[in-house]
């Protein structure tokens, strides 16, 4: 079993960054892919970034050009780097791990909030 813990959420002004990292621990071996999905009030959780172990990236399209997903595989971390950040990037964030066996692990999200 594996716990994902986020942190690095917080409330900023619009064009602001932020940084989120979500460390992995516990049963860390056979992770293929790490990523980050977002949820508002009453909607469905959808992909923001993904990246699998051998370096493959996935932007949602109202995030590509601003929001740079990485991965350091020495420390299990996933890190999503959130520049020039809008209003409608506000939501709960949530840390994810897909696993060889196709398992896939949820952090407890983090609130990021953009707002004047």
């Amino acid at each position: 079993q594996v716990q994902l813990v986020e942190s690095g959420g917080g409330l900023v002004q619009p064009g602001g960054s932020l940084k989120l990292s979500c460390a992995a621990s516990g049963r860390v071996f056979g992770i293929i892919a790490m990523g980050w999905y977002r949820q508002t009030p009453g909607e469905k959780r959808e992909l923001v970034a993904t990246l699998t172990n051998n370096g493959i990236t996935t932007y949602a399209d109202s995030v590509k050009g601003r929001f740079t997903i990485s991965r350091d595989n020495a420390k299990n971390t996933v890190s999503l780097q959130m520049n020039s950040l809008r209003p409608e990037d506000t939501a709960v964030y949530y840390c994810y791990a897909k696993y060889l066996n196709r398992t896939e692990y949820w952090g407890q999200g983090t609130q990021v909030t953009v707002s004047s």
